[in-house]
């Protein structure tokens, strides 16, 4: 399994050093040629408003949307979270997502900057001690479509959800030294992708 790292904006060298750390050797992907050579992606936290216009510049959106569309495994986190929505609130006018999961999500639910925080989560599937989870201007998910998991909540909102071979978390797991949400996507989404 090549899993793909979008490298347009964000933390990607975190999340490259994480996946490294799950024995994955991850590909950073800026253009077509570079998503064509990959299995799963993953689209890290930022801008998500940056990161899709960088997307349209570098000619990869419609792709990367329709890969996702065609099953290709994909976890975001935060930003990433809020570009695999199929719904935005809070949205700037004309913001664009990549779509294909089933959830509202509302941007900066948790407050600006200066309100970052960081929690321990009950993550559903992991018997292990919690997740910690660094929260940085994140969503949350406000409602859920069927068949989307939610996987951890904060204050009553999904924070961490899945629908098939899209995961998506509101949270920075790449921060914190702690891979198990990054070997839950690489052991779990991307190899149920494969076996069916």
């Amino acid at each position: 399994m090549r899993i793909g790292v979008l490298a347009l904006q964000g933390d990607v060298r975190e999340h490259a050093r994480s996946l490294s750390d799950c024995g994955v050797s991850a590909s950073l992907v800026r253009r077509a040629s570079e998503l064509e050579r990959v299995d799963a992606l993953v689209i890290p936290g930022g801008e998500s408003t940056t990161i899709a216009k960088l997307a349209r510049t570098f000619g990869i959106f419609d792709e990367i949307s329709a890969r996702i569309k065609n099953g290709m495994p994909t976890y975001g986190s935060c930003a990433g979270m809020i570009l695999l929505a199929n719904q935005v609130l809070d949205a700037i006018v004309g913001q664009e997502t990549f779509g294909g999961l089933d959830v509202t999500v509302r941007r900066n639910a948790f407050g600006r900057q200066v309100d970052s925080f960081e929690s321990d989560l009950t993550f559903n599937g992991m018997t292990q001690t919690p997740v910690r989870a660094v929260f940085i201007r994140a969503p949350w998910v406000e409602n859920v479509g069927i068949g989307v998991a939610v996987l951890a909540q904060v204050q009553g909102h999904p924070v961490a959800v899945r629908q098939g071979s899209i995961f998506a978390t509101s949270f920075h797991p790449e921060l914190t030294g702690d891979n198990r949400i990054h070997k839950y996507f690489v052991d779990s989404v991307c190899q149920q992708a494969i076996v069916q």
